[in-house]
């Protein structure tokens, strides 16, 4: 496992990638040991002479401690690929950014999101169309994902918002500057319902060639993207491109054949690039997400990880004490005491007295075990 500090070292260095960072990996073995490698070790790895002329004069300006340092005072976190939170779905397409920056929180929930996108010049039938789909999905428990754009993509987020939901906007700048400006406190309400997303280091200007490329980050937190309002050349044209290049299924509501701004969307349901949609449960349905608080409800009865798993191991409708349950998992007694707190909190377990507990669920275990089975296959 690589030191976090090593990814964010390689994400500062112009021209190198993940299909690069992939390359040095597979070369060293691990991200430090290609950070202090020679150039000519560097060169042997794959790297041309432009990526290892960028990675020498980083290497030598770079400040890790204070970048470090400055991520944490924005109260910002960053995913690596070995973090067990990096995004399940983002981590299955190409090119998925090695470094992902979050300003809020993304929970395993989230991995039934659907990515809504559309232009910035936004008719009233657009915002219209857009509150009452992305409504009728925020109340169904389905996270939405969009780039917090003036016109279709800020109607969603603020949608989701108003619906109680859950939304999460990527950006196409560090997450510590907000464009465009006026979005300021549809922000911040995303960063307490959701997370702002970017693989752009803190800092980044919102500069033009940086939207096409964050599109695929839309689309790949997403198990589909819907389309309202766009032109044959838009951001949001490239969104769903990427989304059909990822696998993703792939929506558009139909627009007025007069108006430009509903060019593109019609001509890709025209084409079959986009399957026609009217209301949300066109979309539910294509996703087989009609169950989504159902299969959250079973997600949170099912082990988290290794730790949790092997508590319930020993457990029973018998009381067991704490002390007899750290002896029996060999776990550090700090570690199974926080453990089966929280697993108290998820109605896994319950406290009978005397630090004595027993499974709250054993009698659902087969029941989840089904249906655990039926939300993989969904997702």
């Amino acid at each position: 496992m690589t030191d976090p500090r090593y990814w964010i070292a390689f994400n500062l260095v112009p021209q190198i990638g993940p299909v690069k960072v992939q390359r040095l990996l597979d070369h060293f073995g691990d991200l430090e040991t290609a950070w202090r490698a020679n150039a000519f070790d560097l060169n042997a790895a794959g790297l041309d002479k432009r990526a290892l002329e960028n990675l020498l004069t980083t290497r030598k300006t770079i400040d890790l401690d204070a970048e470090l340092e400055k991520i944490a005072r924005a109260h910002v976190r960053v995913l690596t690929p070995d973090d067990s939170a990096y995004p399940r779905l983002l981590k299955q397409i190409d090119n998925a950014p090695f470094v992902l920056y979050v300003k809020g929180e993304i929970l395993p929930d989230d991995d039934w999101a659907v990515a809504v996108v559309g232009t910035r010049r936004a008719t009233p039938y657009g915002r219209e169309v857009t509150r009452r789909i992305v409504t009728e999905l925020a109340q169904s428990h389905v996270t939405i994902v969009s780039g917090l754009a003036r016109g279709i993509d800020a109607e969603a987020h603020r949608a989701a918002l108003d619906a109680q939901g859950r939304t999460i906007a990527v950006l196409g700048c560090g997450v510590d500057i907000v464009y465009p400006a006026e979005h300021k406190k549809l922000a911040e309400q995303i960063v307490e319902n959701g997370a702002l997303v970017s693989d752009y280091p803190l800092g980044t200007k919102p500069e033009a060639g940086n939207f096409p490329p964050r599109n695929r980050i839309i689309s790949g937190l997403s198990l589909g993207a819907l389309i309202v309002e766009g032109d044959e050349v838009t951001g949001a044209r490239i969104t769903i491109d990427y989304a059909l290049e990822q696998g993703r299924e792939t929506f558009a509501v139909p627009g007025n054949i007069f108006n430009r701004t509903s060019a593109g969307a019609n001509r890709m349901i025209q084409r079959g690039e986009t399957k026609l949609v009217t209301c949300a449960l066109d979309i539910l349905e294509e996703l087989n997400l009609t169950m989504v608080e159902q299969h959250q409800e079973v997600r949170a009865a099912l082990p988290a990880n290794e730790t949790e798993a092997a508590l319930l191991k020993h457990l029973s409708s018998d009381p067991l004490h704490i002390d007899d349950l750290t002896r029996e998992t060999q776990l550090p007694t700090a570690t199974v005491s926080s453990t089966l707190a929280l697993m108290e909190l998820k109605g896994l377990v319950r406290q009978v007295g005397g630090m004595n507990y027993i499974v709250a669920r054993e009698k659902q275990a087969e029941y989840n075990a089904q249906v655990a089975g039926e939300v993989k296959r969904d997702a």
